[in-house]
């Protein structure tokens, strides 16, 4: 494959498939908002009634975190940095094992809604409080790039105006998350990971019978030294090594599905098979695509404005002879984004009037509450599509994603690691911990924004134009478009012809790292603070802690009845059911089992 075609275009097919799911997302939530009655409390619109099962709560918590970043950021990353991103399937098996037996536990027996009324039982509540505004500011930072990168996609893709592509984005979730509630985003969630899959490996089989079979993929991809997954290199400056993902993705994943609203309530286990599949599709599609154009990268070639833009260019380019087809794979990447933003969106609604409204007004009304979570829901998304403008000034992807994650959720994690795990620290301990470790983590993060690490440091693969003749190189066929490029660097990048010590070494961190910091400077801090402020004195209720008793709680099948560990009897009124591994918790229990501080 030394020379290609310009690429092929979006049809009306593709325009039918791409609508047809946008039309049935939005169909759900009119459907679960008038089916039954409705969504007559604000049990049923955030908590589902309690009567969903597990397998669609499970492919929804897949969908939720597989979102466009994943379909279009990690193929772009594994065709760079090469297949050692599919270490992450072991961080990933560790993260479920921390997140199932050692959070979840304790917020199944204390019975809470949020995870941030945690931080007021353990700590107080302008702890809480603090973990409530910063829960919210990354979540509003994250969905703003979650929707911005599909539409980029579909800007470059079909010509599809930029703008409109956000607004008809966040429009839709907006929509169906308002109208339906929870059981909305579960059943769009389960229709989205079936596009998603259907879109990944629509990819895959016709990548593999164009490049002559999965064999020859296979080979290019080991002779251009993409198959690497073992590089033990213990330096953490190195972008990706066997250490910077094991380490950093344990502690950047723990900081979403251990303490993240969007994701803490949601079933684990099974999860685990959806995340693992998700990410064999996804680091195949980027040996796919370094087995089309390892002698003409389209990037360096200039036919793509950024390395994200690289999978829909080879679903244009191998699937032209398909009407339809490209279709499915924009579905299946604005499946992940409408996935991923409703359970946002949903998220951002019960923590608001969980933490910020209630505390202040308990007499509400339950019909009032539900108005009021509507309203938030969608205040909420018009915030996520203005900050999707801002997504614009980011660089890459992925790293975008996680670094936000990271800098943001990794002092949160240390915080709810110091409540569960050491019984000595206190309220004073635990706020002076966070905000270093804030602080230290964003340092970093902005620090290597403005003074991104040299190649040296990230160590890319070598990309190769040798295979592209002139005409092919200079020409841009459907991809000449009238966006700016904005993925190709940070816009706040800084060139300096002096680097520091400083830049070379701080601000090279692996991003992947930013957690890691964040998490251990919070523990850090927050036990010296609180020895140093009498936390030894202080007397803890066991509830608040992890005990031995919690701990594989999940693997005793032989004492299940022991994991009911409510002091008061608690009675089932609705017919749900009571799981321990995955559990949607009463919005409101009674006034005794709430009143546990």
């Amino acid at each position: 494959m030394s020379t290609h075609q310009e690429t092929g275009t979006f049809g009306v097919w593709d325009y039918l498939v791409f609508a047809g799911m946008l039309f049935i997302s939005a169909a759900i939530g009119v459907y679960y908002a008038f089916s039954k009655g409705g969504q007559q409390t604000p049990k049923d619109f955030m908590m589902g009634g309690r009567k969903m099962t597990a397998m669609p709560v499970a492919l929804s918590l897949t969908a939720s975190f597989i979102s466009a970043i994943a379909v279009l950021g990690t193929p772009s990353e594994v065709y760079r940095f090469g297949a050692i991103l599919s270490i992450w399937a072991i961080s990933n098996g560790l993260v479920v094992l921390i997140t199932a037996e050692v959070f979840l536990p304790v917020f199944y027996k204390l019975e809470i809604t949020s995870t941030y009324e945690y931080l007021e039982l353990r700590f107080n509540k302008h702890i809480r409080l603090c973990g409530t505004i910063l829960f919210i500011f990354q979540t509003i930072l994250y969905t703003g790039i979650v929707i911005y990168a599909p539409a980029l996609a579909l800007n470059q893709v079909t010509g599809f105006d930029l703008w409109s592509a956000i607004v008809v984005t966040g429009v839709v979730c907006t929509f169906y998350c308002t109208m339906g509630g929870f059981k909305a985003v579960i059943w769009t969630d389960v229709f989205q990971i079936g596009i998603m899959v259907a879109g990944l490996l629509s990819v895959i089989i016709q990548a593999s019978e164009i490049q002559g079979g999965i064999n020859n993929i296979l080979n290019d991809s080991y002779h251009g030294g993409r198959l690497n997954f073992w590089d033990f290199n213990p330096n953490p400056l190195q972008r990706y090594s066997f250490w910077t993902i094991i380490i950093g993705g344990t502690f950047t994943s723990a900081s979403i599905y251990g303490i993240n609203q969007s994701q803490v309530q949601r079933s684990l286990y099974i999860n685990l098979v959806g995340q693992w599949t998700i990410l064999a599709c996804t680091v195949f599609c980027g040996l796919a695509i370094y087995s089309r154009y390892h002698d003409c990268d389209p990037w360096t070639s200039k036919k793509v404005s950024a390395p994200d833009q690289l999978m829909p260019y080879l679903v244009l380019d191998i699937m032209r002879d398909y009407p339809g087809l490209p279709g499915l794979f924009v579905a299946c990447v604005y499946g992940g984004t409408l996935s991923t933003v409703s359970s946002s969106i949903n998220a951002l609604a019960l923590v608001t009037i969980e933490d910020l409204v209630k505390p202040h007004y308990q007499s509400l009304s339950e019909k009032k509450l539900s108005w009021l979570l509507k309203g938030t829901s969608v205040l909420y998304g018009v915030l996520c599509i203005g900050m999707a403008a801002l997504a614009s000034l980011v660089g890459v992807l992925l790293q975008a994603a996680l670094s936000i994650f990271g800098i943001i959720g990794g002092p949160l994690l240390g915080l709810f690691s110091l409540g569960m795990l050491a019984p000595f620290v206190n309220s004073t301990g635990g706020f002076v911990g966070l905000i270093a470790g804030f602080v230290i983590s964003l340092w970093i993060g902005i620090g290597a924004q403005v003074y991104p690490p040299l190649p040296e440091r990230t160590l890319p693969l070598s990309l190769i134009t040798d295979g592209c003749n002139m005409t092919d190189f200079h020409q841009q066929g459907n991809w000449t478009t009238t966006t700016e490029a904005p993925f190709s660097a940070s816009t706040f990048q800084v060139h300096s012809a002096e680097r520091t010590p400083l830049m070379d070494n701080w601000y090279s961190l692996s991003y992947m790292h930013f957690s890691t910091v964040g998490t251990l400077v919070t523990v850090l801090v927050g036990i010296i603070v609180s020895l140093l402020t009498g936390g030894r004195k202080q007397n803890l209720d066991d509830r608040f802690l992890l005990t031995k008793e919690d701990f594989l709680s999940n693997f005793d099948f032989f004492k299940r009845e022991k994991l009911i560990l409510n002091p008061q009897p608690y009675t089932n009124q609705d017919g749900g059911t009571d799981n321990p591994t995955f559990n949607y918790v009463e919005m409101y229990s009674t006034e005794q089992s709430r009143n546990t501080s």
